[in-house]
């Protein structure tokens, strides 16, 4: 018998200190690298957006893999491109935690449609209350404190 599986993650995660260091301008190339890890890794993207402070990825994590270990692989193999590359000098690294949230098959097209509108979104919705905001949908408690 075969094994079948759907696991479908919104992966949130920002850059330390939430500061606007994703140069818009090479952000494609950043968008890309982050695919070819997720294809490593045998896990398929579905989307992938953000602004300067911060990145959405809505994937479907293969079984062979730990989210705790694929958003730790993307943050490090990026971090060390980034740096090199030379297209993104200010940015320093990733935040140390991460956001991450399952979706069913009926809402898969929703969360890539909200994905793809992030720019038009954090025109009115800062990242700190867009990530509270998932973090109170998703009925997930959180101490303010230790948010960021």
């Amino acid at each position: 018998m075969s094994s079948f599986r759907q696991i479908y993650y919104q992966i949130i995660f920002g850059t330390k200190y939430r500061k606007p260091t994703i140069n818009l301008e090479h952000e494609e190339e950043l968008y890309k690298y982050i695919w070819g890890i997720l294809e490593n890794k045998n896990c398929k993207l579905y989307r992938i957006n953000g602004v300067e402070d911060h990145i959405h990825i809505m994937c479907d994590l293969h079984p062979s893999i730990s989210l705790s270990r694929l958003v730790q692989d993307i943050k490090v193999a990026t971090s060390l491109w980034m740096k090199e590359c030379g297209k993104f000098p200010l940015f320093e690294g990733w935040q140390i935690g991460y956001g991450a949230f399952t979706y069913s098959i009926r809402e898969k097209d929703m969360i890539i449609n909200y994905i793809k509108k992030q720019k038009e979104h954090h025109k009115k919705e800062d990242f700190v209350e867009e990530y509270k905001r998932l973090l109170i949908e998703n009925g997930i408690e959180f101490d303010e404190e230790y948010l960021f």
